[in-house]
């Protein structure tokens, strides 16, 4: 038992070129201004539904990482202030290997999450399909693993608008959308930067190893060059995704 917590043309190809910039600046710009939100007195409270998003693409990491090592993936619980966990049953001890995997699924599962929404904003059809997707996923894992108020009322609330965006929004809303959600996703991590870079903390009241220090206990190195790992390898994620989807 666990919890874890191509185109061508002179002139096309210049303004293609100028609206990929606008679009990566505006990328940043709802980056940086999130950042300075969630540091401010009342900015918590304005993105209140994307903290519960975070947390369940966080929790969601680790579960399915767990179902994918054969373990059962048992409930996803998410508090009021935005923490939660997820809780996995295996039999016997399961290899370290698996242990250091599921935890860091958690700390990748935002920014992996945030990348392919990134990257579905290239087209129409595939903002559409990712929108629905999203909402589908929210709803149906609503069902099944979600065990907690909070979840219960934030995460369908989300899901049935991402399915509202899919089929009658128009196509410019869609694709903010689906870069803003995306947006979140990458950043999400830093909002609780240090987490990665302890031990642990405090959940529900009780003390719990944070993912790093999961990490270090089934490998072997400091919880906090762990973390040095994982935040690389969320800038080269963002990156990438970033260069892919305004590709030409």
């Amino acid at each position: 038992m666990a919890n874890w917590g191509g185109r061508t043309g002179a002139g096309f190809g210049s303004a293609s070129s100028r609206t990929d910039r606008e679009e990566i600046t505006a990328l940043v710009v709802i980056a940086v201004i999130t950042v300075l939100l969630w540091h401010s007195p009342y900015g918590g409270y304005l993105l209140y539904p994307f903290t519960i998003l975070s947390t369940w693409f966080h929790e969601m990491g680790h579960g399915l990482a767990a179902m994918a090592f054969g373990h059962e993936f048992e409930r996803l619980v998410i508090y009021p202030d935005g923490s939660g966990y997820a809780l996995h049953l295996a039999e016997g001890d399961p290899p370290r290997i698996a242990m250091a995997s599921i935890a860091a699924a958690g700390l990748l599962g935002p920014t992996v999450a945030g990348c392919l929404l990134i990257l579905a904003s290239r087209t129409q059809r595939a903002t559409k399909v990712a929108l629905a997707v999203l909402g589908a996923v929210l709803l149906g894992s609503t069902l099944i693993w979600v065990r907690s108020i909070t979840g219960w009322l934030v995460l369908p609330a989300l899901g049935a608008f991402s399915l509202w965006l899919a089929f009658f929004a128009s196509a410019q809303h869609k694709h903010f959308a689906v870069q803003f959600i995306g947006v979140q996703g990458c950043i999400s991590i830093y909002r609780d930067f240090g987490y990665m870079f302890s031990e642990g903390g405090m959940l529900g009241g009780m003390p719990q190893i944070s993912d790093t220090g999961h990490i270090a206990q089934a490998l072997f190195l400091p919880y906090w060059f762990w973390g040095g790992v994982i935040s690389a390898m969320i800038a080269a994620m963002v990156f990438w995704s970033l260069r892919v989807a305004h590709r030409r």
